[in-house]
């Protein structure tokens, strides 16, 4: 079982067995009881057994295979034969990719400190203070930390008066939960970075949904001779393990552009009571729709998250949580890890990046043994997309046919031309899909030239056409700009219309007054300006190296008509070279 230096994983396909046969420690056991299983998952059947004998682990599973509990029990186990333990000591460090995340992996060490209060636990997420982190760390101490990588960085780079390095000095667990998207989302030399004050002799646990590359090379600068399992469900061939849940039914369906946000309305009201997880591209296309749907869904609460909101992300998940029917309209931040309860269907309006984030997405639902939906929507030219995803991730969709529905961007144009947050979110989200299209990873099969601009802009209800590049180059034809005068659309919020109002009678009366940007857009403006010189000053070199002199343009002359002379017979061959020789001394 045991990794050799090529890394060999190895497979289970076991038997799911019961809790009771692992003999856990009375608090642990009461902690399951609590959560109500009784039976092992085969991740956690697989891994638990092998991770309390003290072996650092790698595991790979599918998402929504109960990977939290497979170290979390585990953890536990080790940790109470030290028990007890100074307040200030640090035991366990779980390092999770995003703050969902790790809130939840916080909430369920909670449970477990109920009824094993031996230990103290810390969140350490961004969206709040270093400095309060420092504080608390300082005052009440943690034997078992949580956190997003960034903040644990910092908390090592920064601080001076708690010294949390020399705490870590006792550690002996250290977790790596969902370690492919911890690479993914470019902390790889961050983790080296905190690896670098932890200490050699620990006990490593690394968990992810998927074997890269760069995970080897993590498991070979972090792990000690560790056993490297990859847990499949009982029935699939090695050469053929599904990505996603057998509980998990996938569908897709094919639109055209311009019908595609009507069919989106009208199969979240088929469904009822329902609990959705609704997946965009970029955070300005969920905030543009989360206006819409909310205009023509009444009878379940409509929320939204991005990676944009930074204070408001817990709650919001916490929110969600706690509902029996919703629909929560996201981008990839809650495509990893998180467990949201009961989730009915995850619809993915938009492609995902990549065909493992398609995976991720999907296993928002079907969780630990349940059954869930998932439906992705594609236009005409991204179909084969689903074959794609067939060879490449070994999941299967079914199609489903595209119901004929009323279509609902006209009444979105006439509330765009009444409230100007609708029409400037409409035209950002329009903007960023374009630009999300045109970075897509899998781009042989996701091609901007395949999109009719025209056709998607009316999927947007766009009333007027974004100035971009893409669009500047080939203006749509089949798009009709709204006749109205887009300077008097309102904003709805009346102090925000005063201060619009303000400005644009400012700018009437000295058009020399540049429209106030931001400062991200300045520093963009700068560096592109610093590129535009730069490019200039090349072609000039280059026009220099070859200016010629008007001696140099005179015997270029001189020798042309020579050139036709002798073509033409009027100079032999003798003529035509010496006259050459001659212009060569």
């Amino acid at each position: 079982m045991l990794c050799l230096n090529h890394l060999k994983w190895f497979t289970f396909t076991m038997e799911v067995k019961t809790w009771t046969d692992l003999r856990l420690s009375a608090g642990i056991t009461s902690t399951i009881k609590e959560f109500g299983f009784t039976t092992l998952t085969p991740v956690q059947a697989a891994c638990i057994p092998v991770f309390r004998t003290k072996k650092d682990v790698a595991v790979e599973a599918i998402t929504g295979s109960g990977k939290t509990l497979a170290f979390l029990v585990p953890m536990f186990e080790i940790l109470l034969k030290y028990a007890p333990v100074k307040k200030h000591d640090v035991k366990a460090i779980i390092i999770s990719p995003t703050r969902e995340l790790a809130a939840q992996t916080a909430e369920i060490v909670d449970m477990f400190l109920k009824h094993i209060p031996e230990f103290t636990s810390i969140l350490i997420i961004g969206g709040g203070s270093s400095s309060a982190d420092i504080a608390k760390l300082s005052e009440t101490g943690a034997n078992i930390i949580i956190a997003t990588p960034g903040r644990l960085e910092a908390l090592f780079e920064i601080d001076k008066t708690l010294r949390i390095a020399t705490h870590v000095k006792a550690l002996e667990i250290l977790i790596l939960d969902e370690a492919d998207k911890l690479l993914e989302m470019g902390f790889e030399r961050t983790i080296n970075t905190i690896l670098g004050y932890l200490p050699k002799q620990r006990l490593t646990g690394l968990f992810s949904a998927t074997q890269t590359k760069e995970i080897e090379d993590l498991i070979r600068a972090g792990l000690r001779n560790p056993v490297c399992v990859s847990v499949k469900e009982k029935g699939t061939s090695k050469n053929s393990m599904q990505r996603t849940p057998s509980t998990l039914s996938n569908f897709y369906m094919v639109c055209e552009a311009d019908k595609k946000l009507s069919t989106l309305v009208w199969f979240l009201l088929s469904k009822g009571s329902s609990k959705f997880m609704v997946f965009f591209s970029t955070c300005a296309s969920v905030d543009y729709m989360s206006l819409i749907l909310k205009r023509f869904i009444k009878n379940v609460p409509v929320i939204s998250m991005h990676g944009k909101m930074k204070k408001k992300r817990h709650n919001i998940f916490s929110e969600f949580k706690k509902y029996d029917s919703g629909i929560l309209l996201c981008t990839d931040v809650m495509a990893r890890g998180v467990d949201i309860p009961d989730v009915h269907w995850v619809i993915q309006f938009d492609p995902p990046s990549s065909a493992s984030s398609f995976v991720h997405r999907c296993g928002r639902t079907a969780r630990i043994g349940k059954t869930g939906n998932a439906l992705l929507m594609l236009l005409p030219a991204e179909e084969t997309f689903v074959n794609f995803l067939d060879v490449n991730q070994k999941v299967k969709l079914e199609r489903l046919e595209t119901p004929t529905v009323p279509d609902l961007t006209p009444k979105i144009k006439v509330l765009s031309s009444k409230n100007r947050e609708i029409f400037e979110k409409g035209t950002r989200a329009f903007v960023s899909f374009i630009q999300f299209y045109q970075k897509h990873e899998c781009s042989l099969l996701f091609r901007i030239k395949d999109l009719d601009l025209g056709q998607l802009a009316n999927g947007y209800a766009l009333i007027k056409m974004p100035r971009m590049p893409e669009i500047q180059k080939k203006l749509p034809t089949n798009f009709e700009p709204s006749d109205v005068i887009f300077d008097d659309i309102p904003y709805s919020d009346k102090h925000r219309e005063k201060q619009r109002k303000l400005r644009l009678k400012e700018l009437q009366e000295n058009p020399q007054i540049r429209k106030p940007i931001s400062a991200k857009k300045e520093e963009w403006l700068k560096i592109k300006k610093e590129r535009r010189s730069k490019k200039k000053l090349a072609k000039k070199r280059k026009l220099k190296a070859h200016e010629f002199s008007e001696r140099d343009l005179e015997d270029l002359e001189r020798d042309a008509r020579l050139v036709k002379k002798f073509k033409k017979g009027q100079i032999s061959k003798e003529q035509f070279d010496e006259e050459f020789a001659a212009d060569e001394l």
